[in-house]
């Protein structure tokens, strides 16, 4: 019978048991795990000595890199937690203490940051001092340190307090009970237990992402004036439904309240693009709520980031801890926007008023009304509540209690149960989150529960709230424009700046279908009738032959080349979601390009636009306009064998169109870099490589890239700081 026993639970996790010595490793931990963990039957309620509590792992081996195809790859906050309440590891007594704490395994620099984001998800800002840095009074800080004092039990405890460690190099090292693990290479780990020996591979595919255990399906949603789109009703543990969350349709525009770790999953079941999305408006730092956010980075234009500065300040400090950065770094990510408590605060006509919740770390709840016939239509978005019996217990009987004033508990109170035209409530229980009986008398036209494992309501719950299940819409104020045809031209006024307005008027004045989820648009080969202006939603560019495919998004024009030359398509273009098209006759798209002259343009721009499109770091995520912007600025030079780079001067990016280069460390051969392939991205995102160097292995050509055109682009920043960290910890296992 097998000793070591090794399970695969989804891309770049799996699980290795050794039950024999009760050693339970979750190797990879990326958003969700323990979700799935719970689909795959490895944690389960069990018994004993009449207590229930879950199975799971007790080990966490972390990935060498903390990013993936653009994804978090080590994410514990919640598998930790559900070893320390849910298994009961951490609670003293429980029947499944019995005296070790989880323990988490990986390189040095992971195990580090992992420590340091496990402490800010568990508390936020620590200090007066970072409060008053964020903007708090000094009365302020002090009054909510005593808040976060009685959350934490009267102490801000270390993660190395309820947390064991140990570093794994290419040496085996032991973790528990004579099971051993060492790297055999970046990401890939031997496991051994007595005579048996297994291997982990970590890395992801090309292509492939952490998988979402939720499935939601495809959805068309009209877009409206003021409406709330439902995208999350469920918590950290429901396997359901994705976290609480909503999106917001205001003016035509999108924004979204919150961030989890299905984000990109619900736009795309919405057929919502990326680029579509104006801002995000973040209640507070804990992973059901933030792992998201680089999906958010995954654009050609920073979003507007809403929070007020303690919110921001929370957030970055776990951010960044996870990515070793710096806090300022962010800012190339986002356009952060600043709100102030308890106010309400205008952004571009829709007002919004955060308010402070009781939480270990630093929450707002969110109000947001616009003024409609009969007065203002309010939507209310409380994530993370507490109950109000919690919040009675917090009251301090002494000025020397830890906890909160009478008048805070009240204020708090009063703001949950305002009447609201729409409120989305937290009624998660427990210490942290709500609970429905408490607005059993609010007078809110319509309440919707949320925040909770327990998809089926009780009797009691469902006299006070509603559900929604995904993709559904409440609409505040309907819409009586057109949207789609303002953003048709907003596209081609930015696709032809030269152009006079009147003249796309023949060019808007086509059909806009929507198209189902699967639609093949264009077959290679085929010369095509129609270009697809792309108004929402997402297009797969495919050819299966060449091992190309692409993710296009809104704003892009599908087909244009083939219907201008009147020649065979080059790719295979087939819908992923729903998708809104502005469906435009190839012929009248010829006589339009040929009356404004404009031919010559679209001619010049498409040889670099082609192989700009086909790479891996500019083909997803960038609409037609930026990547024509990127093509304008691209620059061919041919290269003998045996050239060596000097990357001493100049900014710019190197991007390989023909040939080979290798990529050397002092003498020592690290990577082989061909078509495709880029290199010199330090001198974009900063940061240096000493003793890095290029020399040509094959003849040729390459295009130069100006850093000023990228550093704007938050997708391709994202990408190449994955792929630096990457080439830094290659380089440094191969040294």
């Amino acid at each position: 019978m097998k000793k070591l026993k090794k399970i695969y639970v989804c891309p770049g996790v799996f699980w290795v048991e050794v039950p024999q010595v009760e050693v339970y490793v979750l190797c990879g931990c990326p958003s969700d795990s323990v979700k799935h963990m719970i689909r795959r039957g490895l944690i389960v309620r069990t018994e004993a000595n009449g207590v229930v509590f879950e199975t799971g792992p007790n080990v966490i081996l972390l990935s060498d890199l903390m990013l993936q195809n653009g994804m978090f790859c080590n994410m514990a906050e919640f598998p930790v937690l559900q070893m320390l309440y849910r298994q009961g590891m951490g609670i003293p007594g429980h029947v499944n203490n019995k005296g070790s704490k989880p323990l988490i395994v990986g390189s040095r620099e992971q195990v580090e940051a992992q420590l340091q984001y496990i402490y800010r998800g568990n508390y936020g800002l620590v200090s007066e001092a970072e409060l008053q840095e964020a903007g708090a009074s000094e009365t302020q800080a002090a009054e909510l340190m005593q808040m976060k004092l009685k959350f934490a039990f009267g102490k801000i405890r270390a993660s190395s307090d309820f947390l064991d460690t140990c570093v794994v190099n290419d040496a085996r090292v032991e973790i528990r009970n004579g099971v051993g693990v060492r790297r055999l290479k970046v990401n890939v780990f031997e496991f051994d237990y007595k005579d048996e020996k297994l291997t982990i591979d970590l890395n992801l595919k090309f292509g492939e992402i952490y998988r979402s255990p939720i499935s939601l399906g495809c959805h068309h949603v009209k877009r409206e004036y003021f409406a709330v789109i439902h995208t999350g009703e469920g918590d950290g543990w429901d396997t359901e439904r994705p976290s609480m969350s909503s999106i917001l349709m205001f003016q035509g525009k999108i924004y979204l309240i919150d961030a989890g770790p299905t984000i990109i999953q619900s736009l795309e079941a919405l057929g919502i693009s990326v680029n579509e999305i104006e801002g995000i408006f973040h209640t507070h730092s804990h992973d059901d709520h933030f792992a998201g956010l680089p999906a958010l980075m995954r654009t050609d234009r920073r979003l507007k980031y809403y929070a007020t500065p303690m919110v921001r300040a929370s957030v970055a400090k776990k951010m960044c801890a996870l990515l070793s950065m710096q806090e300022a770094d962010l800012d190339h990510y986002f356009e952060i926007c600043s709100l102030e408590f308890d106010k309400w605060n205008d952004v571009e006509g829709l007002e919004v008023r955060p308010i402070l919740s009781p939480h270990p770390v630093e929450t707002s709840i969110f109000q947001f009304r616009a003024l409609w016939k009969d007065g203002f239509k309010v939507y209310a978005h409380y994530a993370d509540i507490a109950s109000f019996g919690v919040i009675d217990g917090m009251v301090k009987k002494d000025a020397n209690d830890t906890g909160i004033s009478q008048e805070f508990a009240d204020r708090v109170k009063y703001a949950y149960l305002e009447p609201v035209d729409l409120k989305k409530l937290d009624i998660g229980g427990g210490m942290i989150h709500g609970s429905a009986e408490d607005f059993r008398c609010d007078s809110t036209k319509k309440i919707v529960l949320a925040h909770t494992s327990n998809s089926a309501m009780t009797d009691a719950q469902k006299e006070i709230g509603s559900e929604a299940a995904f993709g559904t819409v409440d609409v505040l104020i309907p819409s009586f424009q057109d949207y789609g045809m303002r953003s048709a031209f907003g596209y081609l006024k930015e696709d032809f700046s030269n152009v006079a307005s009147a003249q796309f008027r023949m060019i808007l004045n086509n059909e806009t279908p929507i198209l189902n989820p699967g639609t093949i648009i264009i077959r290679e080969g085929e010369v095509t009738d129609h270009i697809y202006l792309l108004l929402s939603g997402y297009v797969e560019m495919i050819h299966a032959s060449r091992n190309i495919k692409r993710q296009l998004v809104a704003g892009t024009m599908v087909g244009e080349i083939s219907a201008l030359r009147e020649k065979p398509s080059r790719h295979t273009y087939r819908t992923t979601s729903y998708v809104h098209v502005l469906k435009i006759s190839a012929k009248l798209y010829r006589d339009f390009v040929r009356i404004n002259n404009v031919y010559t343009q679209i001619e010049r721009l498409q040889l670099g636009w082609n192989f700009l499109a086909e790479t891996w770091l500019f083909g997803d995520g960038i609409p037609y306009t930026t990547l024509n912007l990127l093509a304008q600025g691209l620059t061919l030079k041919p290269y003998p064998f045996g050239h060596r780079f000097d990357l001493t001067h100049g900014k710019h990016l190197h991007m390989i169109k023909s040939g080979d280069v290798d990529r050397f460390s002092g003498d020592v051969l690290v990577e082989k870099l061909r078509a495709g392939d880029f290199f010199a991205e330090e001198s974009v995102i900063g940061g240096e490589s000493p003793g890095i160097s290029f020399c040509v292995s094959s003849d040729a050509e390459i295009y130069h890239i100006g850093a000023e055109l990228l550093v704007s682009v938050p997708i391709c920043r994202w990408k190449m700081l994955e792929v630096n960290r990457r080439r830094a910890l290659t380089t440094s296992i191969v040294k």
